[in-house]
């Protein structure tokens, strides 16, 4: 009756050793060794997202622009400057004001110190009005995440030498409390891209898509098809930005707009680095990527495949329901970085030129 017993509890112990040991070997961050075949995983898990990025296979070593190197080809401007045959121009960027939705506890504050600021001066007695503006000044409104935006922590906590960025900088040689020394927006180059624009609300009989919809490859096929665009030849460099319909939120419902949001996921993200080579991305909404991922052990991790590992710069919060109500898929896209220095993104107002 003891051996029967005694068996028993061994084989219960047994068990519950190989549960803590499935618990600990599961994906997770402080396991993050264990999410091999995970889709933001690529190659070997050297790192949380995979095998060492840099430095980059196009761009080559030290380089801080990114996928904004490919607007220094005179073959990809004049793809873009070619779309550019109707004169007609769309804003493709919203109003920047206090009441916008903005993420977490960022603010948007604009002061006129006095008014008028200055004057009278001169016999003509001029006087003027300046602004002054605190804000997140690169992620908030229509935002552009430039390259010293998001990195990944391979190390613990605290060991800055093994947080890495774009190209590997790491979190030593690009941190700074008065702006980064490394992968700044001032390294970014103009962007004139041939924009492609899908309609994946439009493909799917849909005004607006929820919150943790993972735009696929069949929602890019089905969006071309829609359009009449099947056989449409993707190229290096081409700017691709989808419309979700989520940008209705915007100032209607903040709350639902920041709750989530529909987007890409790794597949199209794979397919936007490897296969189209684009040089910038975007959406409108605040991610670009699906917001939650289907996979809760992903946190942003689009956003690391984008930027870290291929230096491909993204746009958020972008207007396109014009383009869309005009059915406008392509056209020359122009948007230049605020050449800040040290900053980690840009505010501004990209435009469309059909």
């Amino acid at each position: 009756m003891w051996r029967s017993t005694g068996t028993a509890a061994l084989a219960v112990a047994m068990m519950a050793f190989g549960a803590a040991d499935e618990v600990r070997a599961q994906c997770s961050p402080e396991n993050w060794q264990e999410c091999g075949g995970k889709p933001w995983v690529i190659g070997e898990p050297e790192t949380p997202i995979g095998e060492k990025w840099w430095p980059h296979p196009l761009w080559g070593e030290g380089d801080e622009a990114g996928s904004t190197n490919w607007y220094t080809k005179p073959e990809v401007v004049m793809r873009a400057i070619a779309e550019a045959d109707k004169g007609k121009v769309y804003k493709l960027g919203r109003p920047y004001e206090a009441k916008m939705p903005l993420f977490g506890a960022r603010k948007f504050s604009l002061r006129i110190p006095g008014t008028p600021t200055g004057g009278p001066f001169g016999a003509n007695r001029i006087i003027w009005h300046d602004e002054f503006l605190a804000t997140e000044i690169g992620q908030v409104g229509t935002q552009f995440d430039g390259l010293g935006h998001i990195g990944v922590m391979i190390g613990g906590p605290g060991d800055k030498d093994r947080m890495r960025f774009y190209n590997g900088f790491t979190e030593t040689e690009v941190g700074d409390a008065y702006g980064l020394k490394k992968l700044g927006t001032e390294k970014l180059h103009p962007i004139v891209a041939r924009g492609v624009l899908l309609d994946i609300a439009g493909a799917r009989g849909v005004e607006m898509m929820e919150a943790g919809d993972e735009i696929t490859m069949a929602d890019v096929r089905a969006a071309l098809e829609r359009q009449g665009m099947a056989d449409f030849q993707f190229a290096e460099g081409d700017g691709v930005f989808f419309h979700t319909g989520w940008g209705k939120l915007w100032n209607v419902d903040n709350e639902k707009f920041n709750s989530g949001a529909p987007g890409i996921g790794m597949e199209v993200a794979r397919w936007l680095t490897d296969e189209v080579k684009a040089g910038v991305v975007g959406a409108d909404t605040w991610p670009t990527e699906v917001v939650p991922n289907p996979d809760p052990a992903c946190a942003f991790c689009v956003h690391q495949h984008l930027m870290p590992r291929h230096g491909l710069v993204n746009q958020e919060n972008m207007y396109l329901d014009e383009l869309v109500a005009d059915g406008v898929w392509t056209f020359m896209y122009v948007y230049s970085p605020v050449p800040i220095v040290g900053a980690t993104g840009s505010i501004g107002a990209p435009v469309a030129i059909d």
